[in-house]
């Protein structure tokens, strides 16, 4: 909740409250965290309740609009294509890039060969092997 927030913001909002507040500080604090629990008490109720009512096991986070969709509506493929937009996109790509860097390689080997094929016709010698580029398939 306050990880956007350094010390210093946080003991500024804190001298904040004691000024507003006073000495009713400790007395509201009180109230929030009274008001947080009832709050959260429920919440847990409302959750057994539905349970009951429905049937199924629900849990607090799945009454959660989006967890809700995701876990009763949508299936497999549906969620999937909802996390991972372009993942069809991303797959058709990198294998066009498979494909183009493996033309390369063979486009670099024929040049390679024809290269020492020159020199060996030219010295009259037999032509000595070239060193091979090291290809990373890292991709």
């Amino acid at each position: 909740m306050f990880d956007n927030l350094n010390w210093w913001e946080i003991g500024a909002l804190l001298l904040l409250a004691l000024l507003i507040f006073g000495d009713r500080l400790p007395a509201v604090i009180n109230d929030g965290l009274r008001m947080v629990r009832n709050l959260r008490d429920m919440a847990r109720n409302a959750t057994g309740d539905l349970s009951r009512e429905l049937g199924t096991d629900i849990q607090l986070e799945d009454l959660h609009p989006k967890a809700f969709i995701r876990k009763h509506l949508l299936s497999e493929e549906d969620e999937a294509a909802i996390r991972k937009p372009l993942q069809g996109v991303y797959d058709n790509l990198r294998a066009d890039v498979t494909g183009v860097h493996d033309e390369l390689k063979d486009v670099a080997s024929a040049a390679d060969l024809r290269s020492d094929a020159r020199r060996s016709t030219a010295t009259g010698a037999a032509p000595a092997p070239a060193p091979r580029p090291s290809y990373d398939d890292a991709t």
